[in-house]
């Protein structure tokens, strides 16, 4: 059975998935807004809440990633306990996604080779999350 990785955004989920989306060149996002869900009396929505992410997903390289804004109210700390593994054997590829992450991102490691890849990097992009980027020969 996968593993599905599940991000959580302080408000700005649409814009993260519409970023991942445009990096990885998936489908369209499909979300959920919060404000599409049925009403809960017990926890009535604040008119702006309602256009937050209750859920998304998208499929980058196979694996299954969700995407939700934290529930109106709570608060999240932004990418501090993950780091997501792209894996391709398609080093162009590797190299465009790790360009566009690294706009407005911060580079740990330049693309380079290693001695477990021929082309490595890792980024924590504008959104506070960390990828790691690796070329995979055949």
């Amino acid at each position: 059975m996968a593993v599905d990785i599940y991000l959580t955004f302080n408000g700005n989920c649409r814009e993260a998935i519409e970023f991942y989306s445009e990096v990885f060149k998936t489908e369209q996002p499909q979300v959920m807004t919060f404000g599409e869900a049925p009403p809960n009396p017990e926890y009535p929505l604040a008119e702006d809440a309602k256009n937050l992410i209750m859920h998304g997903r998208l499929m980058i390289n196979g694996s299954t990633i969700m995407f939700s804004d934290t529930f109106p109210g709570s608060k999240v700390m932004e990418g501090t306990n993950i780091s997501l593994a792209i894996v391709s054997q398609d080093r162009k590829a590797i190299q465009e996604s790790f360009e566009k992450l690294k706009q407005d991102g911060t580079v740990k490691m330049e693309l380079q080779e290693t001695f477990f890849s021929k082309c490595y990097g890792s980024v924590r992009d504008r959104f506070g999350i960390e990828w790691q980027l690796s070329y995979e020969e055949q």
